[in-house]
């Protein structure tokens, strides 16, 4: 049954078309996830659903008696009254005391057991929480969030994901976190310059079917392209005949020559800009730190690498953006000191972003910092800069006040980067970033001549990123090697327990009825050929390419030759997904894990 119907929807703000003659179903079971370039209306979509905005054109049809539960980017609340009491607020008079224990643990469950508390007295990432937990006690047939995991620890975002998994009704859902749509949606649709194009499956599947249309499009056009170089050549000798072939074929050719060209996917690129970093970086000596009376890290001591790629989780309110604020010299370690190097420049990406002048012009905000900066392929303007960044010639010239929230967390970014740091303090970097944007700065950072240190509650992120995390609670920093699936894993029989202290994990800990992860005879053989193996097929490949273009009237071979590259690729696809999981086993052993013997 469909549930929702938006029928040739439009939509323009601030002089901008976001939503051009653009249809949307929902139907029963559906886990809709809503993805593109910040900026091209996501969130407008999801207003329009929600029936919070109303188009410019077309029309939303609700079929009978839907239900539907909201939770927009920035949770209206009443300026005063309890959490518990605007948790309820908006639902019936009938239903309020029988959802109060249901509210109450849902409030628990993300982080805010003291549910008596004043809702002015929330920060926003609480707010946030407190939203969550008024979308989900609403009764509800469909649930729209918009960025559902923003401004949430790794833990809430976790009991949320949950949550969504059981969850009956359908949901339609703006969110830049992969694992989330990985886990949750059987369907992704994706704003692209006004127009909707849905994919059916999840995160992973839509990254498969986009790269198989964008290759079906880019042969399309280079056949097109080359029957255009043809008959442009055949007009160019002049038409001597009249008959109907010769009409046919100017026919033929105007056709060509207007026919519309398919848009380059745009893709912010981020090339690596930093100044010379000396021996010395960043040392750590003894630090501590407590606010208002709760100690948030004691007796800390670390030297940060050169080439360092820290990641920092931990519940909101543990101490994570205190110590990059003390690492930039904003605040005072209690105890301890911390010593920075003489050619350290550090770029320090806040998370409550800095404040910008409404009016003033894109260009404009990112000249204050610098007109020209040198990259490896030489020097790049301010305005070279910004088309890298997605903002085009007619965006940089707007006002600030014009750009969506994620493209001013852009912007701000592009003005860090402006200035060539060579030690990189990220707060929160992931959040209101679009996924275009997070997978270009993930490669970026990879790049980064210099060390990163990262906040996030981006998972898929902290995989990327991060060959250490640091774990912030209970008072303490606790260190582990890997990235966050490796902490994920190695914390699992700590986070179980609840000690005052975080144990090291370090340390070693005796083993019962486990033994340490090895390799099997089969795998150490296949380890041992695999690169072989990949580098045998990618020569056959370009071989077998070779061959396709020297044999173009032959169609037999042409056949031949075509089913045998798909078979090699296919081969290739195969082994190359066995080569990560041989390193990834090959990197646990190294690292000394254990398998249960059960």
């Amino acid at each position: 049954m469909i549930l929702l119907t938006a029928q040739n929807i439009s939509k323009t703000y601030m002089e901008r078309k976001v939503l051009d003659d653009v249809s949307f179903f929902l139907n029963e079971g559906d886990k809709v996830g809503i993805i593109g370039i910040n900026g091209t209306g996501k969130s407008t979509l999801l207003r329009i659903l929600a029936g919070a905005s109303s188009p410019d054109g077309g029309q939303m049809i609700r079929t009978g008696g839907i239900r539907v539960s909201y939770l927009p980017q920035i949770p209206e609340f009443d300026d005063c009254g309890t959490i518990l009491s605007q948790v309820l607020a908006h639902l019936p008079a009938d239903l309020t005391e029988s959802k109060e224990y249901e509210a109450k643990a849902i409030l628990a469950k993300v982080g805010l057991p003291d549910y008596d508390r004043d809702i002015g007295s929330l920060s926003g990432g609480e707010r946030r929480r407190a939203g969550i937990a008024a979308a989900l006690i609403q009764p509800s047939d469909v649930l729209l969030l918009d960025e559902p995991t923003n401004h949430i620890d790794n833990e809430t975002a976790q009991m949320l994901e949950d949550l969504l998994m059981k969850y009956r009704g359908a949901i339609v859902m703006v969110t830049h976190d992969r694992y989330f749509l990985d886990k949750i949606c059987n369907r992704i649709v994706e704003v692209d310059r006004g127009k909707l194009y849905p994919c059916d499956g999840n995160y992973s599947a839509y990254l498969t079917q986009k790269a198989q249309r964008e290759a079906q499009q880019e042969a399309a056009e280079r056949k097109a392209r080359s029957l255009y170089r043809q008959e442009l050549e055949w007009i160019s000798r002049g038409v001597r005949a009249r008959g109907t072939k010769s009409k046919d074929r100017i026919e033929r050719f105007e056709a060509l020559k207007n026919r519309d060209i398919p848009v380059e996917t745009e893709k912010l690129q981020l090339q690596s800009v930093s100044s010379r970093l000396g021996r010395k970086t960043i040392e750590i000596e003894g630090i501590s730190k407590s606010i208002d009376g709760k100690p948030l890290i004691s007796d800390f001591s670390y030297i940060i690498s050169r080439d360092a790629r820290i990641g920092i989780v931990g519940r909101n309110g543990a101490g994570k953006s205190t110590f990059l604020k003390m690492l930039t010299g904003e605040l005072l370690p209690d105890a301890g000191h911390i010593e920075i190097g003489e050619t350290v420049k550090i770029g320090y990406f806040s998370q409550e972003c800095e404040s910008m002048d409404p009016t003033m012009r894109v260009i404009d905000y990112i000249r204050e910092t610098a007109d020209i900066v040198r990259t490896p392929d030489g020097n790049v303007t301010a305005a070279q800069m910004l088309e890298r960044f997605l903002f085009n010639g007619e965006l940089q010239w707007n006002r600030i006040e014009k750009l969506s929230g994620g493209e001013r967390k852009r912007l701000y970014l592009l003005k860090i980067l402006m200035t060539a740091p060579n030690i990189l303090l990220l707060d929160e970097p992931t959040n209101d970033l679009d996924i275009v944007t997070l997978t270009i700065l993930e490669d970026y950072l990879q790049s980064f001549d210099g060390a990163v240190i990262a906040v996030s509650h981006d998972r898929y992120f902290l995989d990327k990123l991060a060959t250490e995390i640091f774990a912030f609670g209970n008072g303490e920093c606790v260190r582990y090697n890997g990235n966050y699936s490796d902490y994920a894993e190695a914390a699992k029989p700590f986070l179980a327990e609840t000690p005052v202290k975080t144990p090291k994990p370090k340390k070693e800990r005796v083993r019962t009825g486990q033994t340490k992860l090895k390799f099997s005879f089969k795998e150490q053989r296949e380890y041992a050929t695999i690169d072989e193996d990949i580098a045998s097929l990618e020569a056959q490949i370009a071989e077998t390419d070779k061959a396709l273009f020297a044999n173009t009237s032959d169609y037999v071979k042409l056949q031949e030759l075509t089913e045998r590259k798909t078979s090699l690729e296919s081969q290739l696809d195969e082994k190359m997904e066995r080569w990560v999981y041989l390193n990834d086993l090959a990197e646990r052993i190294e690292r000394g894990e254990y398998v249960s013997n059960t």
